[in-house]
């Protein structure tokens, strides 16, 4: 599925002359990897920086220590914040943001291992989707990939 779902976003994006760039958190680079994979995703993937600390979310993508403080890093607001600030960065004509906890550890009774976070933004609007997922750390690594692949996709769609 996600084969097929990447041939979307590649050939639209290209057919519209589309950009994306991505703040990842989480999955760790993995969306960024399964892009750049097509051939020809040049035309398209201007950036992806993986920003998995608090400090790389404020040096990187311009989050105030004060909101990720506030709202915590796996959150709406700050998954907003790094699809927005990535975008702007990068002039993408969209950005995509994913932060979650992927666990073991670092969970909480609000938050507890396998909540993410997926934001899509454009010059217009900014899509944020929260999910639980269940499973190994890997498993809800590539779970969120998907699903920001599938939001992505959704959105060039329309």
């Amino acid at each position: 599925m996600v084969t097929k779902i990447l041939k979307q976003i590649h050939r639209t994006l290209l057919t519209r002359q589309k950009t994306v760039s991505l703040a990842e958190s989480c999955t760790g680079g993995i969306i960024s990897s399964l892009l750049t994979s097509q051939s020809g995703s040049s035309g398209y993937f201007l950036s992806g920086v993986v920003a998995y600390s608090n400090k790389s979310k404020e040096l990187l993508l311009g989050i105030p220590e004060k909101t990720i403080v506030k709202y915590g890093a796996v959150s709406e607001k700050i998954a907003k914040l790094m699809a927005e600030n990535i975008r702007k960065k990068t002039n993408a004509d969209f950005g995509l943001s994913v932060t979650g906890l992927a666990g073991p550890s670092g969970a909480n009774k609000n938050k507890p291992v396998g909540t993410v976070f997926i934001s899509l933004s454009d010059e217009n609007r900014n899509i944020c989707r929260k999910f639980s997922f269940s499973g190994s750390r890997q498993s809800i690594r590539k779970k969120s990939a998907q699903e920001a692949l599938k939001l992505l996709c959704a959105h060039l769609s329309r």
